[in-house]
């Protein structure tokens, strides 16, 4: 498919739609129509882009960087439910249930979004069903996310907790070389923590046991690479 120009100014002449896999069945022209559509915004490293309460009206989609979807315990804690990348999209669920959001959103570093607004939101999907389909299906993807999630913080197996976090990482985030699958880490040892409900010093020392037994080599805070994705995924059953 030849590259569709964008008017959102943060595509590089590229239209951010085209990495999006809910419009990847849709024409070049169909993608320059939804092209116009487009409005960007921009947010720095640690910047709210959605407070849980706030209504949204958009349907976004990341262009360039992270953020991670959260909300707050009873005790005050911060648990993370899900972290959107590049090519990632959400706000579809409150553009559908004409809800209020109930969870915050925060860029993990700088982060350009694209945005359809709602009332273009609704015409894309009586446009072009196969959209909605997409869409249904992506959601069908997270709810297993969710599901592994809840299934592995219902385990008291630490190790398992770890492991599993690591292959979704290495799944969504990975790229593999001669040594093994390298993960840029889209959270800190905390904000891991955060995601599995464990103690930050818990995460450290687990992965730390992980480097001795070879399954892994820690590239300072920042990266990881899986040495033995076989073993992990064996532990995990």
């Amino acid at each position: 498919m030849p590259d569709v120009t964008c008017g959102c100014g943060q595509c590089q002449h590229r239209l951010c739609v085209q990495k999006v896999p809910i419009f990847s069945t849709l024409e070049s022209e169909e993608l320059q129509k939804i092209a116009g559509l487009i409005t960007n915004k921009r947010y720095y490293k640690g910047e709210l882009v959605i407070m849980a309460g706030q209504r949204n009206e958009s349907l976004i989609i990341i262009n360039q960087g992270k953020v991670k979807a959260f909300r707050y315990t009873r005790d005050g804690r911060e648990q993370v439910l899900y972290i959107f990348s590049v090519g990632d999209f959400f706000g579809e669920t409150n553009l559908i249930r004409d809800q209020e959001t109930n969870y915050n959103i925060e860029a993990l570093e700088d982060t350009g979004l694209c945005l359809i607004g709602k009332k273009d939101f609704h015409q894309l999907i009586h446009n072009y069903p196969e959209i909605g389909l997409k869409i249904m299906a992506e959601l069908c993807n997270r709810l297993e996310v969710f599901e592994n999630i809840l299934q592995n913080m219902g385990t008291n197996s630490v190790e398992l907790r770890i492991n599993a976090v690591l292959l979704e990482f290495a799944r969504k985030f990975g790229r593999e070389d001669a040594r093994g699958i390298i993960i840029d880490l889209p959270l800190s040892r905390e904000g891991i923590a955060n995601y599995i409900g464990l103690t930050r010093e818990t995460v450290s020392r687990k992965l730390n046991l992980l480097q001795q037994e070879g399954l892994i080599e820690m590239d300072g805070n920042k990266k990881i690479i899986i040495l033995d994705k076989k073993t992990l995924e064996g532990s995990i059953g």
